[in-house]
């Protein structure tokens, strides 16, 4: 499976369902560098383990709609955002975040990611600026 191929199927995996999402897919010396609204943060595998764990237990779906999703000597940088469905509104689905994410694979995993997202919000939804992409 291309470097492509592997984080679009991420994306387009049960991450709200499967348990073993993680494992499918991530690296054991995966290291993950993300800035958010909430400040950086360092996650290794297991940190990772864990806020899938957590994602489960509050989403019932969880979908990440891609505007962009590029490769390039061997990174893949996506542009996306993701919406959930909680569990106590399952009816609802709320766009939660957007995201921009570079993405290096080693041995057909997930390896290391800097990874950048701020809360969405309706005035970047209704510019229409992340229209899904078609491959």
């Amino acid at each position: 499976m291309s470097t492509k191929a592997l984080v679009k199927a991420f994306y387009e995996s049960d991450i709200a369902n499967d348990a073993d999402v993680v494992s499918k897919f991530f690296h054991k010396e995966c290291i993950m560098h993300w800035n958010s609204s909430h400040g950086f943060m360092i996650l290794k595998y297991n940190d990772i383990v864990d806020f899938f764990e957590g994602t489960r237990k509050s989403y019932s779906s969880i979908r990440f709609q891609i505007s962009h999703l590029l490769e390039d000597n061997g990174f893949v940088t996506s542009r996306h955002t993701l919406y959930g469905q909680t569990i106590e509104d399952p009816d609802n689905e709320t766009p939660m975040a957007h995201y921009i994410s570079i993405w290096e694979v080693k041995d057909g995993k997930l390896f290391r990611c800097h990874e950048i997202s701020q809360q969405a919000d309706g005035k970047t939804l209704d510019s229409n600026s992340f229209l899904e992409i078609k491959n």
